[in-house]
């Protein structure tokens, strides 16, 4: 079929891929499923090959293709007849690799994305927990610091190349404030060699080939030069490669619900009963139809949304029904073709009876049909958006910066501001921007911001709002009306926003990503937010 996403290119390293998977992979499918791992002699194979880092930079060993090269890729990935092996691939290079790649310094990336891409080492991603499930923002894995360390201590559950991995990319609680919330996630690299790190392999109904582990963390000691990005900002990097993580399960869920179609039509040409073929009775024909019918229009959803990807767009709303639609669909279509082989469909020498344990899990794995449908409603009928958090984020050129210490807390009484519009707000003020705002210098605590200084503007727009010039230097706080000096922040919402926040019924951090807060440095408004925390 036609496609304007698709070159000639495109097609002829799609014929690359699919013969390797047909000649290379598939024929180890049973052994592999039966062994439950994939050999490391394929992940280098893979890496010889360029299979690992289609989309990364070439200064890493990738190719920096276009994300249609991705596409190619994943959908021909389902010839390997392992769900398993197509989730542990796309985990090592879609997911565990991500953040390295968008947000680790150059130091991590030479000791652990490089070998990625070359097969050398493999990564998972630990974010989910067992008491915690989908509320990524309240996690409990802690890291804390202990001088150019992390001593990490907690459990992730259902972790993908977890028991095998190399490495791993661990979701964990930097900021000891009970309060923080999202605000105090960070993503830290931990070498699974490390002491007190210890993974156990889960047995599943499917994806038997790929190894799924819970991971335990006991005093797991990290150099803090393990930090990808920013500290506390991990919540953030999290929500934003969900898109990709997301998008790639849409692309496999089609894929593998097309090779499944495709066998079964050519399954029932050839199967006869009552001394007909199968595929000429009226019911199995209507229903090919439909089935195909309805994969080619989520095939087509996909495959845009995949050409907003690589535009560069943020696009949640597109991803997340890519991949609430396309997983429904591949369990639908992968559940009817079972169907019209019968009994024999239930047969395990058939790949259809791996291919139909395989497809359950799409609709869990990556954020439930449920997740989706709640992101989906909040953008159509809240009219919710969503920022970037890795634009904001600066690139570390050394693996040698770390994060700085925390500094001592100061004992001395903060002075007064220079020419303030007031020190205190008085106890029978109407809660209003204006009364807000003059309340901040009061509640300004030195001890938090040390020796912290900032100019910030706060533009408010909407009924009741206004702008206004946040000064923070010599351990003083002041707030002046209007917009005054270079802002080294800007930070922009409604009126009815801001007061949300003030009053507890928006997170700050889910404002941001919802849209509704815009901020043009997230760090230094990360240091507000500490210096003037309430409580």
């Amino acid at each position: 079929m036609k496609s304007p996403y698709f070159t000639i290119e495109h097609e002829v390293f799609r014929d690359g891929v699919r013969k390797f998977m047909e000649e290379e992979v598939a024929p180890n499918a049973d052994q592999w499923e039966r062994d439950r791992m994939v050999p490391r002699e394929i992940w280098r194979r893979m890496g010889e090959l360029g299979y690992l880092g289609i989309h990364h930079e070439e200064a890493w060993g990738g190719s920096e293709a276009d994300f249609f090269y991705s596409v190619v890729f994943l959908e021909e990935l389902q010839r390997s007849n392992m769900g398993g092996f197509s989730a542990a691939v796309s985990v090592q290079e879609y997911m565990a690799t991500a953040h390295l790649a968008k947000a680790g310094s150059d130091g991590l990336k030479k000791a652990w994305l490089e070998p990625a891409i070359a097969g050398g080492k493999i990564g998972a991603i630990a974010i989910s927990e067992p008491d915690v499930g989908s509320d990524v923002a309240n996690l409990r894995t802690r890291a804390v610091r202990d001088g150019d360390h992390y001593v990490i201590n907690g459990a992730k559950m259902f972790i993908t190349n977890g028991f095998y991995a190399d490495f791993a990319v661990v979701a964990c609680r930097t900021n000891p404030d009970p309060e923080a919330g999202a605000a105090g996630i960070s993503l830290i690299l931990v070498d699974t060699t490390t002491p007190g790190f210890r993974a156990r392999k889960l047995d599943k109904i499917g994806w038997h080939c790929s190894d799924t582990a819970e991971m335990s963390f006991e005093d797991v000691r990290v150099p803090v030069t393990n930090l990808i990005g920013l500290e506390n900002q991990g919540f953030y990097y999290i929500m934003e490669s969900f898109q990709l993580e997301r998008l790639v399960a849409a692309v496999a869920s089609v894929g593998g619900a097309q090779l499944c179609l495709d066998r079964t039509i050519d399954y029932i040409q050839n199967r006869k009963a009552f001394n007909r073929p199968v595929a000429r009775f009226q019911t199995i024909r209507h229903e090919i139809a439909e089935l195909a019918t309805e994969l080619e229009a989520t095939r087509q959803l996909v495959y845009h949304t995949a050409w907003l990807y690589d535009q560069g767009e943020m696009a949640v709303r597109e991803c997340s029904m890519a991949k609430l639609k396309a997983t429904e669909v591949a369990n639908h279509v992968i559940d009817r073709c079972l169907q019209c082989f019968g009994g024999y469909g239930y047969m395990e020498e058939y790949p259809i009876a791996r291919a139909y344990r395989d497809a359950r899990v799409g609709t869990i794995a990556g954020g439930t049909s449920a997740i989706m449908r709640e992101i989906i409603a909040k953008i159509e009928l809240d009219d919710t958006r969503y920022n970037s958090a890795y634009a904001a984020t600066p690139t570390k050129k050394s693996g040698d910066e770390a994060p700085p210490a925390p500094k001592p807390a100061s004992a001395e009484t903060p002075a007064a501001a220079e020419q303030p519009i007031a020190q205190t707000q008085v106890a029978t003020d109407p809660v209003t921007l204006n009364a807000l705002f003059l309340a901040l210098p009061d509640r300004f605590k030195e001890d938090r911001a040390g020796a912290w200084r900032s100019v910030i503007h706060f533009d408010i727009g909407g009924d009741g709002g206004g702008r206004f010039t946040l000064s923070v230097e010599d351990g003083t706080a002041s707030v002046r009306e209007g917009l005054h000096g270079e802002a080294k922040c800007i930070v922009e919402t409604e009126a009815d926003t801001f007061l949300d926040m003030e009053s507890g019924k928006i997170a700050p951090e889910m404002a941001f990503m919802s849209g509704q807060l815009r901020v043009s440095n997230i760090p230094e408004m990360m240091t507000f937010m500490k210096a003037f925390h309430r409580g």
